[in-house]
């Protein structure tokens, strides 16, 4: 994972201070891109620990199109508890727009608008087994129609997958990268999307290309990456998964096998 290392150092060495709003204010480039070959282990940082778990409870509770904290059907990672509304729930986030995108068709009988809903993952799934030369195999969370209802607009926004020679790699453009925190995160959880989408089509997890607009780190966080900076990267683990549609999988049924690494780092999260 010298990848992200290096793109910390670049933020470090060449890196503008701006403001932003939480008010703590950070250092920050614009446009950045980094490659993962998940053939060559799981991209998970060692040189501190991630939590694997609370990647898995939340990319499954984004797959099963919740977008509540408290709907109870699957557990959540506890980032999102900062912005859920006192009944837990946060607006039409990842998993709805995953899931539920709306779609309105016209009724000439009626006169009105009825509202359907479209499966942006069932469908990236039937074109890369029916059609993978496409160009369209495309998840989307960013819905203008729908930023002002969400407590936080995706900063995570756009999924491309790409099928070649047995191989399914796939691109996240993220407009919002929060190094420290969130990065390490994202990096785990679209390689494990991407992983258990290439279980299911029957091909190789392979490219992870992750693109960042705004890459940024904390004022308050940089103390904790200049030590991060110091250790040695360790050996990358491996993922374990049984062949599964992605909708079936459970957080038993994910293993990640070998992670070993450096102390946890503690980053305090900008609200």
């Amino acid at each position: 994972m010298r990848q992200y290392l290096d793109l910390v150092r670049q933020i470090l060495e060449r890196g503008e201070q701006k403001r932003d709003r939480t008010g703590t204010g950070t250092i920050s480039i614009f446009g950045h891109q980094t490659r993962y070959d998940l053939r060559d282990g799981f991209p998970i940082l060692t040189t501190k620990k991630v939590l694997f778990d609370a990647v898995v409870y939340e990319l499954l509770w984004f797959l099963k199109g919740s977008t509540n904290i408290q709907d109870g059907l699957t557990q959540h990672t506890p980032i999102w508890n900062a912005w859920a509304a006192p009944d837990g729930e946060l607006g039409p986030v990842y998993g709805y727009q995953w899931r539920k995108w709306e779609k309105f068709i016209w009724e000439e009988r009626t006169q009105t608008y009825r509202k359907e809903h479209i499966d942006q993952i069932e469908q990236a799934l039937d074109l890369i087994k029916t059609n993978p030369d496409s160009r369209r195999i495309i998840v989307s969370a960013w819905n203008p129609a729908d930023i002002d209802k969400m407590a936080l607009p995706p900063c995570h926004a756009f999924v491309q997958f790409y099928v070649v020679n047995g191989r399914l790699d796939c691109q996240l453009y993220q407009r919002s990268a929060d190094v420290a925190l969130g990065v390490p995160f994202n990096i785990a959880s679209y390689a494990l999307l991407l992983s258990l989408m290439a279980c299911e089509s029957n091909l190789t997890p392979g490219m992870f290309i992750h693109t960042l607009g705004d890459a940024h780190i904390y004022l308050n966080h940089v103390q904790g990456l200049k030590v991060q900076l110091d250790r040695k990267p360790g050996p990358l683990p491996r993922l374990e998964l049984p062949r599964k549609k992605v909708l079936e999988y459970t957080f038993e049924d994910i293993r990640l096998v070998g992670y070993q690494p450096a102390p946890f780092i503690k980053f305090p999260i900008a609200v």
